[in-house]
């Protein structure tokens, strides 16, 4: 089992990174995540140059497809060559978006009819696409899912270790990533908003 983060030049490190790094605590399970860049090397919104693991047609062999996000959003989603090798298929594949890379679903037309989570900064543009965006941290429905706010990395990881492996998997990943002797209300708080944001407007 699969997982592309999908990577773009000027992204955010907390987007990325969180979600690949709590996914590849599951390794010894047969879930792996990749970063999955369009170019061989991506610097991000602080400058980090980091070198990608997959390069961008990777997607289309994913069981899972996270978009992340970063400060050069509103140029990927204007690149019709970029945005055209995101061939994505929700019918077979789990599809995810973290704040900025919401706005990479709606021009893929992936959140027509249904509300999206993004960031403060992203609201406004995401708007702009026709998509109702919440208050809340963490939306799926199906296989599609939009998280809010960068430290909600950590939900749109627990839903997909939770599709794919099950609850107890993700809850033994939060456990271990937890601060210390927060360990319990840390695993509650994103077994929490997984549950509530699957179940949310339906």
């Amino acid at each position: 089992m699969q997982v592309a983060v999908v990577t773009f030049d000027g992204f955010n490190e907390l987007d990325s990174f969180i979600a690949s790094a709590l996914i590849n605590r599951c390794r010894e399970n047969g879930l792996e995540a990749f970063i999955t860049t369009p170019t061989p090397v991506v610097t991000s919104m602080n400058g980090v140059e980091v070198t990608g693991q997959r390069p961008i047609e990777f997607v289309t062999e994913a069981d899972v497809v996270l978009i992340g996000s970063g400060v050069k959003a509103r140029e990927v989603v204007a690149d019709d060559r970029l945005i055209s090798s995101l061939a994505l298929d929700p019918a077979r594949q789990l599809i995810g978006a973290q704040c900025s890379g919401a706005l990479v679903l709606a021009r893929l037309g992936l959140l027509d009819g249904m509300p999206a989570c993004t960031d403060r900064k992203s609201r406004p543009f995401v708007e702009a696409c026709d998509v109702t965006v919440l208050d809340a941290p963490f939306h799926a429905e199906g296989n599609i899912a939009t998280a809010g706010g960068c430290l909600a990395s950590q939900y749109l990881a627990t839903w997909v270790i939770t599709r794919m492996l099950g609850y107890d998997a993700a809850r033994d990943v939060i456990d271990y990533v937890a601060p210390v002797g927060e360990n319990q209300e840390t695993v509650e708080r994103a077994m929490r908003a997984v549950h509530a944001g699957e179940v949310a407007l339906r």
